[in-house]
């Protein structure tokens, strides 16, 4: 019997494998019997870090100090360009007009109007979050803050405006147009005249161009007494912003120009005139030996309808008269008003200047704060 041996299936070399592991930086190649670790490097692109903007300053305001004249211009020098949309400075208090870029790092304000004489004015560079921008987004660290004072207002260009308006009994020529609002407080070039012809010598031998007067004085009060302000006389920045504001408005007085003489030639009698012409006379009596009425010229200073006159009397006694009526003070405790006497027209009065009271009356409405009074032998 023939043993037939089976043949045994061949064994199959198997092919070898190959595994690939990556682990960071490491390949681990498998291979029959053992392993091979195979380093790889990674070639890592070049550093390059963005450059920081340049800081953002303020180098420079102008103007600063004091005595700045009142047309000099308002700049902000910046340190680097700032942003289309940054936010601006601001003045304190307000001036009308706007920041204009003269360069990207360069702001200057165009006014449309004078900085007002004799107020200190404050410049603010907004800082931080909410401030100054520059063009690269870098913001202002915190805000700048200047301030400067403009010079005071001359008297001649107070005069000029005043004339201009119709407060003075005068007007003013000026030989050629203000060119920039800017100059609107500066002096300019021109003339004065009279408003009307034959004026009393009491009145024009007062007046004197640039030099402060009472003409001058008299003018502001009645400008500060229709503008709602203190009737002191005194032309403080708060009058040359009002004064600058009608003259560029064409706002202008809207009263009549009122003066008054009182002669104290017997028979004594107060000249009321209305815009240069004489619109009232009246018997009046002035002051007593002792007591008399000094002779000069005031504005009117406060004003009553009636109130109650305490005094003391030459010899010394005390006087308190209730219910005087139409009462306008021009000088200390002198005034004009009514008061009953048998007669007028001869001294009798304390220092005032009496009237009858129907005459008062009808003086009293021409008699504002401000009215120029002239007492005169």
């Amino acid at each position: 019997m023939t043993k037939v041996m089976g043949r045994h299936a061949a064994r199959r070399k198997r092919p070898r494998t190959w595994v690939v592991v990556t682990v960071c930086a490491v390949v681990v190649v498998l291979a029959a019997g053992g392993f091979v670790t195979v380093e790889h490097f990674e070639t890592k692109a070049a550093a390059n870090p963005t450059k920081p903007p340049p800081a953002l300053t303020v180098t420079s305001v102008s103007p600063n100090g004091t005595n700045v004249d009142a047309g000099s211009a308002i700049s902000v020098q910046f340190s680097t360009e700032l942003a289309p949309n940054s936010p601006m400075p601001t003045l304190s208090p307000p001036v009308a007009g706007s920041w204009a870029v003269l360069s990207p790092s360069l702001l200057q304000y165009q006014a449309s109007g004078p900085l007002v004489p004799g107020a200190s004015e404050t410049i603010t560079v907004p800082g931080g979050s909410g401030g100054v921008i520059g063009s690269l987004g870098q913001h202002l660290a915190q805000s700048v803050s200047t301030q400067f004072t403009v010079a005071p207002g001359t008297t001649l260009r107070l005069q000029q405006l005043l004339a201009e308006l119709g407060y003075l009994p005068l007007t003013f020529t000026p030989t050629a147009p203000v060119t920039s609002p800017a100059q609107l407080s500066n002096d300019q070039v021109g003339s004065f005249s009279w408003r009307w012809a034959s004026q009393p010598a009491s009145l024009t031998t007062l007046w004197t161009p640039g030099t402060n007067n009472v003409v001058t004085q008299g003018a502001v009060m009645n400008f500060e007494n229709q503008n709602g302000l203190k009737t002191d006389g005194v032309a403080g920045p708060q009058v040359w912003a009002d004064l600058l504001a009608d003259v560029q408005s064409g706002k202008s007085n809207a009263q009549p120009w009122d003066y008054v003489v009182v002669s104290q030639t017997e028979p004594e009698t107060a000249t009321v005139y209305k815009d240069g012409a004489a619109v009232y006379s009246t018997l009046v009596n002035t002051g007593v030996p002792g007591a008399s009425t000094e002779n000069g010229t005031w504005p009117v200073f406060d004003r009553y309808t009636v109130t109650t006159m305490t005094g003391t009397n030459p010899d010394g006694s005390h006087y308190s008269d209730p219910g005087i009526p139409w009462v306008s003070y021009f000088h200390g405790g002198d005034a004009l008003h009514g008061f009953v006497r048998p007669g007028y027209g001869y001294p009798q009065s304390d220092g005032c200047v009496e009237m009858p009271i129907p005459n008062a009356a009808v003086v009293y409405p021409l008699t504002p704060l401000g009215t120029l009074v002239t007492v005169q032998a």
